[in-house]
């Protein structure tokens, strides 16, 4: 049992005994004892000084005495104010860490058989356009956030919803009819994605003609951005295809063909997946049916124009539009014919959207309209929210085609790594293909942990070159710590014949190495904490502390220079505790950690 169970569960009984006290081992609270005072552990006992009718330092006094009669691993005590701090034993931390020196799944919980799902969605682009950097922090944190609550033992489905269908597709498709001259990803060498994504821009940039040409003959502004021609060409493309027209149809299928090839070239060197792809095209008429059922049941309302409603007035909020007059659907009504089908395939006990901040009112409405249709998992939806990604020279557009490429970055980003490994010059012994895999590797672990480091309810700026730094609360930094303790261990195993597979005896801790394992030994808790918040950020900041507490330690302590055989062993079994710690943190942010560069 973990020390800090052992102490709650010793605290329960103590109140108890002493005092008369009831209450549970999830009520005591531990804190880490802070830096100033002695002792590893502490406990606030103001909380219990009404019921003990007793002073704070007595009560503490009084606590810690019977604690530590209790628990043997409790070697000392002390009481500031109403502060009890307890001391561990460095056996019980010497036992903790020969525990995880060769435990690969260390601080990582397997799913239950049989549990319901939590369905996590993420990514969800659109077929109009390819992937970009918005897209790329939406992706790292829906997949991360997934393997983060894997880890905690939770039965996790990824999916993704493909908007394929709307308004912005037929731009695409309509500015390809126009200006496209017959253009193919062959024919251009294009990537499909960037090829339509190319036609949206070009939309946007012959609708503004069309729109000052209407202003500079008098028309206002908002009226001229609804006459435009090319708009109202659009939507009737959109209603064309509602309406099962085969040119449209065949225009529609072949485009976005082009931008699933793309799609998927791009999730593989982000190395995100799917367990299933939801699209807009199979699920719009599904939340159509749901509208109707809406107003069958005085749910949803139809406006004299035809288009309906629902008046979310009596929450607070206003009137949401689910059907356009003509007909045609918004976003909400495939979010409602989705969630049901996604309920429908999982029985989920969570469906998670992971969805930008901008859309936090749309998924408040959501969740009330699946309610008010009758569906008592509704309360399951839960929308993560979080903040956009901006740059240093601002925001980014994708109709006016200002967007950071995903692929561009990634690409970028490897040839800053490869610039960087090349003037540190370590890697002489390496192939051209190993190098590639960790220029990519390291690419990768800048972009991930940079953008996963910051809470996900925050906006971010994105540096790229501050990300790919090996020093500093980088990916990097962390990933080249783990390599040099795989080197490390090498060197211990051919040199010093050190085997992890035997367990060393008693030695005595220094404080660098306790800091080191007491922080191997927060990792579990860390993990739930995580879990519970939906933040990878906790993984983040909680992986660079240890790295930053073990090069602290490797600093002070000649490890293949040390001549107690036993002590040594504890050092090198102590390395390979942190090398798995930190290689498991990082996998749940996506991350891999090179074995040596």
């Amino acid at each position: 049992m973990m020390i800090d169970i052992k102490l709650q569960n010793a605290v329960v009984n103590a109140l108890k005994e002493l005092y008369g006290i009831e209450t549970t081992v999830d009520s005591i609270v531990l804190q880490k004892t802070k830096k100033e005072f002695s002792g590893d552990f502490t406990i606030v006992v103001f909380p219990y000084v009404k019921q003990a009718r007793k002073s704070p330092e007595m009560v503490a006094g009084e606590l810690g005495a019977h604690v530590k009669a209790a628990v043997e691993e409790v070697v000392d005590f002390n009481v500031i104010k109403g502060f009890l701090n307890f001391s561990i034993s460095d056996k019980y931390w010497i036992d903790f860490a020969n525990s995880i020196a060769t435990d690969s799944c260390y601080g990582i919980k397997s799913a239950k058989p049989g549990d319901a799902p939590v369905v996590v969605e993420y990514s969800s682009p659109n077929t109009n356009k390819p992937l970009h950097l918005g897209h790329i922090r939406n992706n790292l944190l829906g997949w991360s956030v997934s393997q983060l609550l894997a880890a905690n033992g939770r039965n996790v489905k990824k999916v993704n919803l493909v908007n394929d269908r709307g308004i912005h597709i037929c731009k695409s498709m309509l500015a390809w009819l126009r200006y496209g001259n017959g253009e193919t990803p062959e024919s251009s060498d294009m990537k499909g994605d960037h090829l339509v994504g190319k036609y949206y821009v070009e939309f946007d940039k012959h609708y503004k003609e069309e729109i000052k040409a209407l202003m500079d003959s008098g028309v206002e502004e908002e009226q001229a951005k609804k006459e435009a021609p090319l708009m109202l060409e659009a939507q009737q493309m959109l209603k064309r295809w509602e309406e099962g027209d085969k040119e449209v149809r065949d225009l529609w299928q072949k485009m976005n063909g082009w931008v699933y090839a793309g799609f998927d070239e791009t999730y593989k060197k982000m190395g995100v997946s799917f367990d299933k792809i939801y699209y807009e095209s199979n699920t719009y008429l599904l939340g159509k049916e749901l509208v109707q059922k809406g107003l069958d049941l005085g749910v949803l309302f139809r406006k004299e124009d035809g288009s309906v409603w629902c008046d979310l007035t009596d929450a607070g909020l206003d009137q949401k539009l689910l059907l356009r007059k003509d007909g045609t659907s918004v976003y909400m009504t495939q979010d409602l014919g989705t969630a049901l089908l996604r309920q429908k395939d999982f029985g989920a006990d969570q469906l998670i959207y992971v969805v930008g901040n901008e859309q936090d009112y749309h998924f408040q409405v959501l969740k009330i309209i699946l309610g008010r249709l009758g569906f008592d998992w509704a309360e399951k939806v839960y929308h993560l929210s979080y903040g956009m990604v901006e740059l240093p020279n601002g925001k980014m557009k994708s109709r006016e085609g200002t967007v950071v490429d995903a692929d561009d970055l990634i690409e970028a980003m490897e040839q800053t790594a490869e610039d960087m490994c090349r003037d540190r010059g370590k890697n002489d012994d390496m192939s051209p293909e190993q190098l590639k895999e960790l220029y990519h590797m390291l690419a990768l672990g800048a972009l991930k942990y940079f953008i996963l480091k910051v809470d996900p309810s925050k906006t971010m700026l994105f540096n790229p070159e501050e990300s790919i730094d090996f020093n500093g609360n980088t990916g990097p930094f962390i990933q080249y710590t783990h390599a040099r303790i795989r080197s490390i261990i090498r060197k211990a195993e051919a040199e010093k014949n050190i085997s992890l597979d035997t367990p060393c005896a008693d030695t005595v801790l220094n404080d660098k190495e306790r800091d080191v394992v007491k922080l191997l030994h927060d990792m579990p808790a860390v993990v739930a904490q995580a879990a519970d918040a939906f933040s990878p950020a906790m993984i983040a900041n909680y992986t660079y502390d240890l790295a930053k507490a073990f090069n602290s330690f490797y600093q002070d302590t000649p490890i293949l220079r040390e001549n107690d055989t036993n002590r040594m062993l504890f050092l090198v079994r102590l390395c390979s505790a942190v090398s798995i710690g930190i290689k498991n943190m990082m996998s749940i942010l996506g991350i891999d950690v090179p074995e040596r560069m």
